[in-house]
Parts: C-alpha cells; structure tokens; sequence
C-alpha cells in the first residue's frame, strides 16, 4: 500500500483499536491457480505474537482454504470510515480555484503466512468468539448454544479455520493533512454537515 509519510500510522494500538472495529475483511492469498480474495470476519488476538495473529474460518468448498503458496504471505484488508472531499470545501478553492476532489479513508494491510486448521474444537472456539462479538451488544444476543449441539457439529464440519500471525502492518490513516488548516477546517465542517460524523472527527483542525 502507498502510504505518504503524512498519513502512515504506525501505533499498533490504534490499528488494533480499528481493526476490532472493522465488521467485513478482504482476505487476499497466492494459492496454486493464482490469486484469491475471501470477504470475512475476523478476530484479533492481539497478544499473539509482536503485532498481533488473526483467526477466521472460510467455507470448505471455498478454494482458498485448500493453500496457499509456500514462502507467499497473505494479506488482511481492513477499510475504516471514509467519505468523499468535494473541492468546495476549500478555504483555497475561494483563493484560487487550485483544488481537485479527493477520497479520505481509513486502511490497514495486515501481512503473514495463512495457516489452516480443521479441528472441531477449535473451530467451535472461533465460530463462539466471533458470534459473542457480534451478537453481544444486542439486547437478545443468539448465543450458539442455543442451537442443538449437534446441528453446530454438522455445521463445523462445513468449514475450515485459519490462523494469520501478523508478520508487518500498515496503516494508512488519509484525513487531509496534506491541506491547509482551514482547508482542514472546511472539511470537518462539510462532512459533519452531511453526517459523515466518523470521518470528520478523523481530520485534524490544529
């Protein structure tokens, strides 16, 4: 990923804090017939390992989980809020018209080797973890308990996990810090405007 030095970020607990935040990730991998994407969600485990390892599961019929190329790493593709920049929110576009439209989003490339594994029960693990994740804020979460045991056992037997310890990340956090400060302010000022709230408070005004 092209990343500018104006908008690298490289704290690993604010990739963290984004990557927890993303709901969809593009999993992207080289196996024997060539590239391979796969849009899934994904826990961190952010203790595993110096940057972090991610765990999933893929469809069993899906191909990418039959491998991948040896000594290839893969690559998790996390996107966070972003919104189109219209030019007439320049303070310069009214000093000189210089100004093109631009996109500010939120990115990280999180690379490593993609491990697979197919026992139950750590299977079950990634399938509980993921569904407490995302069914726990609600007000009547769905636990997989709820269903009978072994409808979920048939079920596991229809998928694949797998295991990416994150070898580099990049983060790339493009919120116009290329601009001037009240260009900067004519942005925060527009997408709050058009509620894009979770990308304004993104720009810096200072």
């Amino acid at each position: 990923m092209y990343v500018p030095s104006q908008f690298k970020q490289s704290d690993l607990a604010v990739l963290h804090e984004a990557m927890r935040g993303a709901g969809l990730v593009t999993l992207v991998s080289l196996g024997a017939d060539g590239l391979v994407a796969s849009h899934v969600p994904m826990l961190l485990d952010a203790d595993d390992g110096p940057n972090g390892t991610l765990v999933g599961h893929l469809a069993k019929p899906n191909p990418q989980g039959r491998g991948v190329a040896a000594g290839v790493e893969a690559l998790a593709i996390f996107q966070g809020p972003d919104a189109y920049i219209t030019p007439s929110w320049y303070a310069t576009k009214r000093e000189h018209g210089k100004v093109v439209p631009t996109w500010n989003y939120v990115a990280i490339h999180a690379y490593g080797p993609l491990e697979f594994f197919d026992d139950a029960d750590r299977l079950l693990d990634v399938v509980t973890r993921l569904t407490n994740r995302h069914e726990g804020p609600r007000t009547s979460p769905w636990a997989v308990t709820d269903a009978p045991p072994e409808f979920i056992q048939a079920h596991l037997k229809g998928i694949v996990g797998f295991r990416l310890p994150i070898s580099r990340i990049d983060g790339k956090w493009k919120m116009s810090q290329n601009r001037p400060l009240a260009d900067r302010t004519g942005v925060a000022d527009g997408l709050r405007a058009e509620d894009r709230d979770a990308v304004a408070v993104l720009v810096p005004e200072a």
